[in-house]
C-alpha cells in the first residue's frame, strides 16, 4: 500500500477555495493581492484569506499562499510588510521562488513552512538539499523533470524534505515558467505575475538554413501556433506517479472556474483513492476518469516531460482554443420556499436537461422544473450573468453541488 499523496488544488477566489475543499483537496494554494504569479487572477483580500483558511481548516485541509514573484529592489519593502500580514493570518505554508523573499519570510514568519516554487528551477537533488539546508520544508520540481529524475532526487534527499510536482494543467514554453516573451512583446513581466501568454498566439516562423531541422509551420497559409503546448494530464498514470516518491500532486489553474476545479479535483481524488484500494479497480475505471476530466475546458493532453522529452506531438499547431464539452451554470446554495439558491454563470432554461455534479462522485441528470428571481417571480430562463436565482430541479440537492450542461458537439 502506497502512502496517500497530498492532492493540492488551486483557487482563484473564496468561492473556488470552498469548492476545492468540498471536492477532494487535501490542500489549496491561493494568491494574495500582491507578489504572486497570477496578477490577473481575482486573488484574495486579507479578510477572504482569513475566512478561507478557517473554512479549510474546519475540513482538515491546508492552505498555502503564493509569494513567488522574482522580486526587484522596489518590491522588497512591500514584501516585508506583506509577510507581517501573513504572519498574523497563519497560512500553512508560503510558496516562494526568490532567495530575498525566502530570507524575509524566514525572519518574519519563522513558524510558517516555506515551499520552494517551481519558478526556482529545481532540477537536481543538490538544489533540493541546498534549500533544505536553509530550512525549506518542500521543493516543487521543475516541470522539465522525468519520473526517473524525480526518483533519483527522492533517493538523494532527506526523508523529511517533501517533493511536490504538477500532474495536471497548462504547460509553459519556457523553463519552469521563467518566460521573457511577455515582457518583450507586451511590456508585461511574466516573472512578476503579469504574463499575457504570448505562447498561445499565432506565429509564422521562417527558417533560413538549419539542415535537417523542420518546424511544422505550414498547416495553413496564416501561420501556426508553434509555441502552444497541450495541457498536462497524468490521470492514466497514477501508479507511476505514486511510485515516484512525490509527496504532493499539484494541479495548475489559479485562474480557472469552480467547475474546472471541482471536476479536476474530484476526478484525481477518486483515481488516487481507487488505486490505493486496488490497482485492478483503478485500471478498470480509467475510461470513467478520462470522460470526467474531459468535462472541463482543456487544450488536448500530454504527459509532459515525465516519460522523456516532449516531441512535436505535444504542441497544438492549428488553434489556441480550449475544448469545451460542458458549460458551468452555477453552485447550489441554501434552500428556501422557492428552491435552491444559485448565482447564475451561464444561461439555462426551464425544461432543459442539465447535470448535477456532486462532491461524492455522483452525476445526476435532471430537468429544470422552475426558475425564480429573488422576488419570487417565475421566469422561463436565466439570461443574466451572476443573477441570484432560485431553482427547482425536482430532487433534493446539497450545498456545493454544481450545475453543468453538456454542449452539443
Amino acid at each position: 500500500m502506497y502512502s496517500r499523496p497530498e492532492l493540492l488544488i488551486p483557487a482563484s477566489s473564496l468561492e473556488v477555495l470552498k469548492v476545492a475543499v468540498m471536492y477532494g483537496a487535501d490542500a489549496v494554494y491561493i494568491g494574495g493581492e500582491a507578489f504572486g504569479l497570477r496578477a490577473k487572477a481575482k486573488n484574495f483580500t486579507k479578510e477572504e484569506m482569513i475566512e478561507g483558511i478557517a473554512f479549510a481548516h474546519k475540513h482538515d485541509v491546508k492552505v498555502f499562499v503564493t509569494v513567488n514573484i522574482l522580486a526587484h529592489n522596489d518590491d522588497l519593502t512591500g514584501v516585508r510588510e506583506y509577510m507581517e500580514e501573513l504572519r498574523d493570518i497563519k497560512p500553512d505554508a508560503l510558496i516562494i521562488a526568490d532567495p530575498a523573499i525566502f530570507t524575509i519570510a524566514k525572519e518574519v514568519c519563522p513558524d510558517i513552512e516555506i515551499h520552494i516554487s517551481t519558478q526556482a528551477n529545481n532540477t537536481n537533488y543538490g538544489t533540493f538539499n541546498f534549500w533544505h539546508s536553509l530550512g525549506a520544508k518542500r521543493v516543487v520540481t521543475a516541470r522539465e523533470l522525468s519520473l526517473k529524475e524525480i526518483k533519483e532526487i527522492r533517493e538523494n534527499i532527506p526523508k523529511d524534505l517533501e517533493i511536490e510536482s504538477f500532474i495536471h494543467g497548462a504547460m509553459c514554453i519556457s523553463y519552469s515558467g521563467r518566460c521573457l516573451l511577455s515582457s518583450f512583446m507586451a511590456g508585461r513581466d511574466a516573472n512578476k505575475g503579469a504574463c499575457t501568454h504570448p505562447c498561445r498566439w499565432k506565429y509564422a516562423v521562417m527558417e533560413e538554413s538549419r539542415p535537417g531541422e523542420y518546424m511544422p509551420v505550414y498547416e495553413n497559409e496564416r501561420g501556426t501556433y508553434i509555441f502552444n503546448s497541450k495541457d498536462l494530464c497524468m490521470i492514466e498514470h497514477i501508479p507511476e506517479m505514486m511510485e515516484s516518491g512525490i509527496d504532493s500532486f499539484k494541479i495548475e489553474g489559479r485562474m480557472k472556474t469552480a467547475l474546472y476545479v471541482a471536476t479536476v479535483a474530484r476526478t484525481y481524488r477518486m483515481a488516487i483513492d481507487d488505486y490505493r484500494k486496488s490497482k485492478e479497480y483503478y485500471e478498470s475505471r480509467i475510461p470513467f476518469y478520462k470522460a470526467e476530466i474531459a468535462k472541463c475546458t482543456y487544450r488536448q493532453y500530454t504527459t509532459g516531460f515525465f516519460f522523456g522529452k516532449p516531441d512535436e506531438n505535444t504542441q497544438i499547431y492549428d488553434s489556441n482554443t480550449y475544448v469545451k464539452e460542458y458549460t458551468y451554470l452555477g453552485i447550489i446554495g441554501e434552500k428556501n420556499h422557492l428552491g435552491y439558491r444559485i448565482e447564475q454563470r451561464n444561461k439555462f432554461t426551464v425544461g432543459e436537461t442539465i447535470e448535477v455534479m456532486k462532491p461524492s462522485g455522483e452525476n445526476i441528470t435532471v430537468t429544470v422544473k422552475a426558475i425564480y428571481d429573488e422576488e419570487g417571480k417565475a421566469q422561463e430562463n436565466a439570461p443574466h450573468p451572476k443573477q441570484v436565482l432560485y431553482v427547482d430541479l425536482g430532487i433534493e440537492l446539497s450545498e456545493f453541488d454544481i450545475l453543468r450542461r453538456e454542449e452539443k458537439q
